[in-house]
C-alpha cells in the first residue's frame, strides 16, 4: 500500500478490540489506528471525522451494527467484518466486496487480510451494496421484546411496545413515550437498542429512539440540524448527524 495508511476498529468487546489492534501493530506497524470504537454510533462518528483507509467492524455490536456503519462508508473506505458467527462468512464475500475475520482471529488470516487490503488500495471495492443486503438478509430472526415494564409514580406498569412512541435517555433513566403517558425504566438506551426490532424504531440520536411509523415529518431547523416531529407529540426531537442518513430518501 503507498504511503501511510489509516484504520478505525469498531468491536463492543474491549478485550478482542485491543488484541486486534496489537495484532495489526506487529503485522502491519505502517498502519495508524485513527479511532477505536466499542459500538456502531461512535464507528459512524469516526467515518465521518477521519475518514479512514480501512474500517474493521464487528457485524454485531449493540444499536447500530457494523453492517448499518459500512454503508455509511465512504467510497475509498476499505470494509473488513469481523465476525464469530460463520454464517456470515459465506460466498457473498467471494465478490471482493469486503473481507471477513472469523474470531478469534487468527494470524494467518489477518496476515492474508492485510496482503488483499494492501494489493486494491486505493481503489474501491464494487458491489459492496449488493453485499451488504445479501449479509442483512442472512441474519437470525430478530427477537423483538413485546412489553416494557416501567414506574409511573409509585406504580408498575406493563406497556405494550406497540403503545411506545419514543425512548429517550434521562440521566439514570431512559423515558418510556406513549401516546397517554410517560413513564421510566432503567435499562440503557444503549441495552434497549439492542432487544427492539430495527425495522420499527430506530436510533435518531446517541440519546433518542422513535418508531418509525410515528415519525410526522422531518426538516432542518435554521442551523441545518435535523428535527422530527412525531405524531400526537408537539415538540419536535433532534436528529443527530451520524443519523442523518436514515433521512436521505424522505
Amino acid at each position: 500500500m503507498n504511503g501511510p495508511s489509516t484504520a478505525l476498529i469498531a468491536e463492543d468487546e474491549a478485550p478482542q478490540r485491543h488484541e486486534l489492534r496489537a495484532m495489526l501493530a506487529k503485522l502491519w506497524p505502517e498502519l495508524t489506528i485513527v479511532a477505536e470504537c466499542a459500538d456502531g454510533l461512535a464507528a459512524i462518528e469516526a467515518l465521518a471525522a477521519h475518514a479512514p483507509d480501512i474500517a474493521f467492524l464487528d457485524i454485531r455490536m449493540p444499536g447500530v451494527s457494523g453492517l448499518e456503519v459500512a454503508r455509511q462508508a465512504s467510497g475509498t473506505t476499505q470494509i473488513v467484518f469481523i465476525t464469530a458467527y460463520d454464517e456470515f462468512a459465506v460466498a457473498a464475500f467471494e465478490t471482493g466486496a469486503a473481507d471477513y475475520l472469523l474470531k478469534p482471529i487468527r494470524a494467518d488470516r489477518l496476515t492474508e487480510t492485510i496482503a488483499r487490503l494492501r494489493a486494491r488500495h486505493p481503489a474501491p471495492q464494487a458491489g459492496l451494496a449488493a453485499l451488504l443486503d445479501a449479509l442483512a438478509a442472512q441474519r437470525a430472526p430478530h427477537r423483538a421484546i413485546s412489553w416494557i415494564t416501567a414506574s409511573i409514580g409509585d406504580t408498575v406498569r406493563m406497556i405494550p411496545i406497540d403503545d411506545v412512541l419514543f425512548f429517550q435517555s434521562e440521566e439514570k433513566y431512559t423515558r418510556v413515550a406513549t401516546t397517554t403517558e410517560s413513564a421510566h425504566i432503567r435499562t440503557s438506551l444503549k441495552e434497549l437498542v439492542a432487544q427492539l426490532d430495527p425495522e420499527i424504531f430506530w436510533q435518531v440520536h446517541r440519546g433518542t429512539i422513535v418508531r418509525v411509523s410515528a415519525i410526522r415529518h422531518v426538516k432542518p431547523d435554521e442551523d441545518g440540524r435535523l428535527q422530527l416531529w412525531l405524531r400526537e407529540v408537539p415538540e419536535p426531537l433532534r436528529v443527530s448527524d451520524a443519523f442523518r442518513y436514515r433521512f436521505r430518501a424522505m
